[in-house]
């Protein structure tokens, strides 16, 4: 057989040129997997894979979360909680300066919280907040470039999607990493809104000074926010007072959307089958990933790259700070090219067993030398870095999904524009992954907190 090495760097240059040919990511790992196992192990062995392979994956009771809160995403979307949570954040914060574009960060860190994915609360938000903040005269740069940052939210606050399929490749449990992303989510929305008061406190006219809303407005409008903390609290509460777990906790949410649009007379029969229709779509190329993930996986697993990539790094003795401080580096620049689902399910199992081989354990629960904590430990900070490393590749060009999705939306905004309003937010971003690497407590707290 070839040099692992050689065949692995060989196998994945060709699964970047595939999806730089815009082939669909889960077609294009399904294919090098495939090719790659049947080169080492024969055709018979792949047959033999995929008659089995895809039942095992997608019969996981875990992954059952995925299309529930996918469908509570989508509910949501049409059933006005968006407008509710922006009135509601711009009747706090729109006296202000820069403070309507504060209450789309609000408002984006809200929905997330019913939706989890980055791209739909991109999308719903900026055809909510998009026609106020240009009411108001905001700079193009400063609208769209908010709105894009404020939709990598959806990713990282709980409910996450992206966050359920991390937990269950390293096999961690899924509350402990909802808990352990809260902080750090609060943390972004703390940063974005600094970052924007900083932004116009340099350039004044970029965000101006409105009036305040009638004290009759305020009312309602934070009355109108009532049913979203209402679901909020009960689908995050419920699961982190151990009512139920994550599963039947989806279920709930939709449930209580699904019943907030049909009482406000937002979710019509219509709106509910486009729901399940986006549902099954996003499920299903979901799934399709992760079958593609697997394949390569296993191909890498049968010539033995990890293997000898771990050798290679505890060879080197480069300390394991600095292995995870390259490989958050390499997360950042791969995200230009690939969507953050996709990410997670190729890089982390691949390179979760060599953090866990330079942590000097491989039981859970074993004290390393390597990072100073446990493994257990281990998943739950790497995987929130993990995160919000992938978030960037959201905001970043040449790809940057959120900027597109706002372009999209923003006709009479330049591209280029957007890229420079969410210059600022991308810096902010790092200075808060630059943050949680230094201070591990905030991402640890919590959890072990709930964990008594």
């Amino acid at each position: 057989m070839a040099d692992p090495v050689f065949m692995g760097l060989a196998s994945l240059a060709v699964l970047v040129l595939l999806i730089a040919i815009r082939m669909p990511i889960a077609y294009a790992m399904i294919l090098v997997g495939g090719i790659g196992i049947a080169i080492v192990n024969g055709p018979a062995l792949v047959l033999s894979q995929l008659k089995t392979l895809a039942y095992g994956q997608f019969s996981i009771y875990d992954l059952s979360v995925v299309p529930m809160f996918i469908l509570m995403g989508a509910l949501a979307s049409r059933a006005g909680l968006s407008q509710a949570l922006f009135r509601a954040a711009n009747a706090w914060l729109g006296w202000m300066r820069g403070g309507t574009a504060m209450a789309a960060i609000a408002g984006c860190a809200g929905f997330g919280a019913v939706c989890g994915s980055s791209l739909a609360t991109a999308s719903t938000m900026g055809r909510v907040a998009l026609p106020e903040l240009k009411r108001y005269r905001y700079s193009g740069a400063l609208a769209t470039g908010s709105l894009a940052a404020g939709g990598v939210l959806g990713i990282l606050i709980p409910p996450s999607v992206v966050l359920v399929v991390y937990a269950i490749i390293v096999e961690a449990n899924i509350v402990t990493m909802f808990a352990a992303a809260l902080l750090p989510g609060l943390l972004a929305v703390v940063f974005f809104m600094l970052t924007i008061a900083i932004y116009v406190a340099l350039n004044p006219d970029a965000g101006p000074k409105h009036d305040g809303v009638a004290r009759a407005e305020f009312r309602a409008a934070t009355i109108g926010i009532l049913p979203v903390v209402a679901i909020f609290g009960t689908v995050l509460g419920g699961i982190y007072a151990g009512f139920y777990n994550p599963t039947p906790a989806a279920a709930v949410g939709v449930a209580l959307v699904g019943l907030y649009g049909a009482i406000t007379r937002q979710i019509r029969i219509g709106d509910l089958v486009d729901s399940l229709k986006e549902t099954a779509g996003t499920t299903g190329m979901i799934y399709l990933i992760l079958l593609g993930a697997e394949l390569m996986k296993i191909y890498m697993s049968r010539i033995g790259l990890p293997q000898e990539t771990a050798a290679w790094i505890i060879g080197t003795g480069m300390e394991p700070m600095m292995v995870l401080m390259l490989l958050l580096l390499g997360l950042i620049l791969l995200g230009c090219l690939m969507d953050s689902l996709s990410m997670i399910l190729l890089v982390i199992p691949f390179f979760w067993p060599v953090l866990v081989d330079l942590n000097g354990g491989l039981y859970a629960g074993a004290e390393g030398s390597g990072f100073g904590m446990s493994t257990e430990d281990l998943k739950i900070w790497f995987g929130i870095l993990a995160l919000i490393v992938v978030e960037l590749g959201l905001i970043t060009p040449p790809v940057g999904m959120n900027v597109f999705v706002i372009s999209a939306l923003a006709k009479d905004t330049p591209m280029i524009e957007t890229f420079k309003g969410v210059a600022p937010f991308f810096l902010a971003e790092l200075i808060r992954v630059a943050t949680l690497f230094s201070f591990p407590v905030l991402v640890l707290w919590l959890p072990k907190l709930l964990s008594g």
